[in-house]
């Protein structure tokens, strides 16, 4: 049975220390309507999720359903109220199977009480997963195999699927599409339409603003921890939310380039062949950004883990400059490799130390550390990508996602690469963030460092890149130029690319 009465979260406020993180705000989410959260990356976003979720103690708010008012104290008290949340991070077990872990938090079927009656436990599995479309994820595989949008699809069936008879209540979902394709983007929508039409609220946080205007029906803005706007979404436009976020005029364009690429080779591929990887030749010249295009899993990361020597060559001939591919990571740093994974989180950063750590590591030489010249060093290095952190030293669990990224960048910044290898270095990250990691990227480009970009976010590949390599099952299908190119065009290319290889 839906709940008819609207959901009010009012006054929520959240300190630490002298640190104001949220600031007396009200939201009212009604049912069966999609609320959008946004706000720039450390805007208060996912404070005020954790609050609901119980998982942060509030210093001050109120939760009430009509005339309810709903004790938050406690994970319990979040589920007991019909709420169910998707994080940003995906958390599975990798031991456990798929089944497991989409039944981790409900109870699990038994024989006697006593003993899982796993086939039960794998049919509610598959059925979960049917009910978001999804057929080709087997319930009793390890979840450890999966890839990254298989895994978001496993945390949905847990979450958005209910224990029979449960309500419909809130629905919270923190940035569900980053590592989605765009068939599975559709497949989501359509599920949260349904669930929207069964009665449910659903609050769905996420920087794309093509999104928001695509599934929700009312947007909320925060900035600085504090309220700023709530519209629906018939009563504003995407210039007026950017507004709101940053304060100012933002414009969500690829910076212009700075000089021209050079005639250095830096990167020479020809005819490469590894364990995934098929006929890739190409030569990057120094300051040049080649994109790497083509539908997810295509290669695109294999091809910059070639790069940084985690993947091994098994035919043909690659070389950095005169010399061959580093036969490792550190190999890779020490030659002027930086690398800025997909995953920052659990690829990139050690979530437990600070920015002078994480920025340094790989470029420490010598047996003592210099703990003096190391904070001057990793300073300079956060001042020039704009890092927002109390001191270099802060955790940066407690950074927002977009300074978390900065890191990664201040990583790569450190060493002076000649090579940048880039996978979707903007995912997860508000327009702010994201223009200061364009400004970035031009910046090294225009002091003759070669860049290899990864991107599924068509406009961000078109507008930073020289060429454009399209990759299909691993091969090479096509090299264009990106002048001239619009997203449109590199869709059509990727897809007719993808149905003539089917052809064949």
């Amino acid at each position: 049975m839906a709940v008819d009465a609207p959901l009010f979260l009012e006054g929520m406020t959240k300190r630490y220390g002298a640190t104001v993180v949220l600031e007396d705000v009200s939201l009212t989410l009604h049912p069966g309507r999609i609320h959008a959260l946004m706000g720039e990356n450390g805007a208060g976003k996912s404070t005020l999720i954790k609050l609901i979720a119980g998982v942060v103690p509030a210093d001050r708010m109120v939760a009430r359903r009509g005339d309810q008012t709903l004790p938050l104290r406690s994970a319990s008290d979040a589920a007991a109220a019909g709420f169910r949340f998707i994080h940003q991070e995906l958390n599975i077990v990798p031991q456990l199977s798929v089944a497991e872990n989409i039944l981790l938090g409900h109870r699990s079927p038994t024989r006697l009480g006593v003993l899982v009656n796993w086939r039960k436990m794998a049919h509610r599995a598959e059925t979960a997963l049917r009910h978001l479309g999804v057929s080709h994820i087997d319930p009793r595989a390890p979840a450890g195999d999966l890839s990254t949008g298989d895994r978001m699809l496993i945390k949905l069936a847990s979450a958005l699927v209910a224990d029979p008879g449960a309500r419909p209540g809130l629905y919270v979902l923190d940035e569900p599409t980053a590592a989605l394709k765009e068939t599975e983007v559709e497949r989501l929508f359509n599920v949260l339409r349904g669930l929207r039409d069964e009665g449910a609220a659903l609050l769905y946080v996420s920087h794309r603003i093509a999104e928001i205007e695509e599934i929700c029906d009312d947007v909320t803005v925060l900035r600085n921890g504090r309220h700023v706007s709530t519209r629906a979404m018939t009563e504003t436009r995407a210039a007026q939310i950017v507004h709101d976020m940053t304060g100012k005029e933002v414009t969500a364009s690829v910076p212009a380039r700075i000089g021209k690429p050079g005639v250095t080779p830096i990167l020479r591929l020809r005819d490469v062949r590894t364990d995934r990887l098929e006929q890739v030749s190409f030569t990057l010249a120094r300051g040049e950004i080649l994109g790497l295009a083509g539908l997810a899993g295509a290669g695109q990361t294999e091809l910059l883990r070639l790069c940084l020597g985690l993947e091994r060559l098994r035919g043909g001939e690659a070389g950095l400059q005169d010399d061959p591919l580093p036969a490792s990571p550190s190999a890779a740093w020490a030659a002027g490799v930086a690398y800025v994974p997909q995953e920052r989180r659990s690829e990139g950063l050690m979530m437990g130390m600070g920015a002078r750590a994480n920025s340094l590591l790989p470029h420490l030489r010598g047996l003592l550390a210099q703990p003096g010249s190391e904070r001057r060093r990793s300073r300079a290095l956060t001042e020039q990508v704009r890092l927002k952190a109390t001191s270099v030293d802060q955790p940066v669990w407690r950074l927002s996602g977009g300074n978390q990224q900065k890191v990664v960048f201040a990583r790569a910044l450190a060493g002076q690469p000649r090579l940048l290898l880039l996978d979707e270095p903007t995912r997860g990250v508000d327009i702010g963030a994201r223009q200061e990691i364009y400004r970035l990227i031009r910046a090294l480009a225009g002091q003759g460092c070669a860049c290899l970009l990864a991107s599924s976010d068509l406009p961000e590949i078109v507008g930073l890149s020289d060429r454009i390599l399209i990759l299909q099952n691993g091969q090479q299908t096509a090299l264009l130029p990106a002048k001239g190119l619009t997203p449109e065009a590199l869709l059509t290319g990727i897809y007719d690319q993808d149905n003539r290889s089917r052809a064949g």
